[in-house]
């Protein structure tokens, strides 16, 4: 047996990594490739790997035999390929190939796996096209072999700071901070009175599971800091103020009614997705109910069926992103952090966040630009926009050629073409010179996938790559929409609008999956490295986490297009939480003010307040629209008016509206909401009587 041979049996531990990237030319998303230069020993790689035998190790890597020995709190990264992979054959195993595919695959038993019409879960089969992306990304250069900046040296050291492991209690402190929190461990802010105030408003909302999450992080961050020798943090239990009985948790004061909703609720069907309990408190009731029947959880029989979810009808509306004002979305965003950690916790799952540090990129162009940053520019030339022009661009001309062509997204286009087609779009998009005619279908998807992947921070952000990975660990499929749901809220929101707009064209891609053979299934695995590999990632996994990473970034692309109409709601029980916070801050405000004062506003402020409870007490609501020739209108209220009923009676009597209904909107304006566009199917006389003191505002919507 070879030397080589030996080594491949045996196993090897990637022990260092040693850049050549100095031996490298100038390169960038948009440089030539590789594979139209002369190859050279060290051109075809960027750097290189210090081996070291393992005589115990019993999987192959797809880019080398790799074996470590991962810890019980780490979170396997998505691997970052160093070398182009050698021409596929199909005669004989390919040296270095995927798990799937390695010569010592056999070593692992595998279920037996056949295509499956219903896309249930995700089959062996299919996971070749997986693999394959993967390929042709290394060739491409596009990922792992390919520095970002202007040239390889600088952008090596620019792919390595992408992300940094906190050190023990930076985590606990960018959770607290980013909770609003800051003023728990802080000392600096004790004295300033607003940041307490809003401190204890938002603490004093949260429920059973979300208060002992936050209790977790504050007690674990005293440890360390008391290791640490530095100042005295509150104690938690000062925190949360318990009753008189200290030995008492401080949650167990809101048990018995919440405990007693999950139960009934916990009887509802099983594709019924309730969000007026907290999904952190429905969860451990799952699992207080799992053990007193002592079910076990079987790893070897996951929940992996995709069932037609639904939400609970709420007759005060459902909220998507972007109904609220940016005030209460902030307030959503802290809530919908303690939430997603009070549900992983629940689980016993420990989010190990990476911290995203600042690195040096570009500020103009298209490809390795950040997100904020291509906005801002498009912004410039059309305000509003949502979503950058160049993958709107993108978007539209594919959908133009059609959705029908056969293995669209997964057939690559030309590497060569690709690579020119990127520089000629750098140069002339804004101009309007590019011609777009003559760009091939398959071209303008690789375009699109290189966009995805060469954005100097990852679409779902270094910060919450790990927990959107983790996701796959929860129990059931509900738990995991459910998650999906809060880190979808907690996304910045260009990548979340981002985002939306790709799940929303995977999916026109798969209605035409009867011709174009690309399934949920398909569009998934070929989808899932474009999204989850970025080149701040590159870690030494065995090869059996590459192939568990593979899946499992998969399935979690596949959930986000399968259930998209689910997860860019905002729950119900955290909009019934930022109400209270805003009603609790308007009560301390109220005692803050002097009576005089008090008396004055509403005497001199606000006289057409008189009226209103006049026509409320007689059933009827005052419609305002300011923007229009009617300026208002009275309705009365019915059990079954809606919303959109109030809508068509505005339009039947406004004859000068320029604007299209469906930009029209109906907003519930103060009381307990700062501003809130209403469902077309909320009925009036419910929302009115959760928020008797708001006014009802016609105007077109500002999402």
């Amino acid at each position: 047996m070879s030397r080589q041979q030996q080594q491949q049996s045996q196993g090897v531990v990637l022990t260092g990594y040693h850049s050549n990237a100095e031996l490298l030319p100038k390169t960038g998303p948009c440089a030539p490739s590789a594979q139209d230069q002369e190859p050279t020993a060290a051109s075809r790689r960027t750097g290189q790997y210090t081996v070291q035998q393992n005589q115990s190790a019993h999987h192959g890597d797809r880019y080398g035999s790799v074996s470590t020995k991962p810890t019980n709190n780490e979170q396997p990264s998505v691997p970052n390929p160093g070398t182009a992979p050698p021409p596929r054959s199909s005669s004989s195993p390919r040296s270095g190939s995927s798990p799937r595919h390695s010569p010592n695959s056999r070593l692992r038993p595998r279920p037996t796996c056949q295509r499956c019409i219903s896309q249930d879960s995700l089959d062996e089969l299919e996971m070749d096209d997986y693999w394959k992306e993967v390929e042709n990304i290394s060739w491409s250069g596009g990922e792992g072999g390919v520095a970002r900046g202007d040239g390889g040296g600088e952008g090596e050291v620019q792919e390595e700071e992408q992300q940094k492991i906190p050190e023990d209690g930076e985590q606990e402190e960018a959770w607290l901070t980013e909770a609003g929190l800051a003023r728990l461990f802080d000392d600096s802010l004790a004295a300033d009175q607003d940041q307490e105030e809003d401190s204890a408003v938002f603490l004093s909302t949260l429920t059973r599971t979300q208060a002992a999450a936050v209790e977790r992080r504050v007690a674990s961050l005293q440890q360390t800091l008391r290791r640490r020798n530095r100042q005295h943090v509150p104690d938690v239990r000062d925190i949360f103020r318990p009753p008189p009985d200290k030995d008492k948790e401080p949650s167990e004061a809101k048990e018995g009614s919440e405990n007693g909703q999950n139960d009934v609720n916990l009887a509802e069907p099983e594709t019924v997705m309730n969000d007026e309990v907290a999904f952190s408190e429905q969860a451990l009731s799952y699992k207080d109910i799992r053990q007193r029947l002592m079910v076990n959880a079987s790893p070897n029989s996951p929940d992996d069926k995709l069932p037609n979810f639904k939400l609970l009808r709420d007759k005060t509306g459902q909220t998507r992103i972007g109904d609220l004002s940016p005030l209460d979305m902030k307030k959503v965003r802290r809530l919908a952090l303690v939430e997603m950690t009070a549900l992983f916790d629940t689980a016993g799952i420990d989010l190990k966040a990476h911290k995203a540090v600042k690195v040096k990129t570009k500020e103009t162009g298209l490809f390795g630009v950040p997100l904020a940053t291509l906005l801002d520019q498009d912004q410039r030339r059309a305000a509003g926009t949502r979503v950058p022009f160049i993958l709107q661009r993108l978007i539209s001309h594919i959908e133009e050629e059609g959705l029908d062509t056969e293995g669209l997204l997964r057939i690559p286009g030309a590497v060569t073409r690709v690579k020119s087609l990127c520089q000629d779009l750098e140069s002339s998009f804004y101009d309007g010179m590019f011609p777009w005619k003559q760009l091939k279908q398959h071209d303008a998807a690789s375009l699109l996938k290189m966009f995805i992947r060469e954005l100097p921070h990852p679409l779902l952000t270094v910060e919450y790559l790990n927990a959107f990975i983790a996701v796959n660990k929860l129990p059931t499929k509900k738990q995991q929409l459910q998650a999906l749901n809060l880190l979808v809220l907690l996304l910045p929101e260009a990548n979340r609008d981002s985002l939306k707009a790709l799940v929303e064209f995977f999916q026109r891609v798969i209605d035409h999956q009867a011709k174009n053979k690309m399934t949920l299934n398909n569009v998934s695995v070929v989808m899932a490295p474009n999204i989850f590999m970025f080149k701040g990632c590159r870690s030494k996994v065995t090869g059996q986490q590459e192939f568990s990473m593979a899946t499992s970034t998969a399935n979690i692309v596949r959930l986000l297009i399968r259930y998209q109409s689910l997860l860019w709601k905002i729950p119900k029980f955290i909009l019934t939480q930022v109400r209270q916070q805003n009603m609790e801050s308007q009560r301390k405000q109220h005692k803050e003010r002097a009576v005089r004062k008090l008396l004055k506003k509403i005497t001199t402020d606000k006289p057409p307040d008189k009226t209103i409870p006049e026509e409320n007490s007689q059933g009827f609501i005052r419609v305002q629209a300011p923007q229009f020739s009617k300026v208002s209108m009275a309705v009365q209220l019915t059990e079954d008016l809606q919303a959109a009923d109030v809508l068509t009676r505005f339009l039947s009597q406004e004859s000068s509206v320029a604007v299209k209904r469906e930009e029209l909107c109906l907003y519930e304006m103060g009381g307990n909401i700062k501003e809130r566009c209403l469902d077309g199917e909320t009925y009036m006389k419910d929302l009115f009587q959760l928020n008797p003191t708001a006014e009802w505002v016609i105007k077109p919507v500002q999402r």
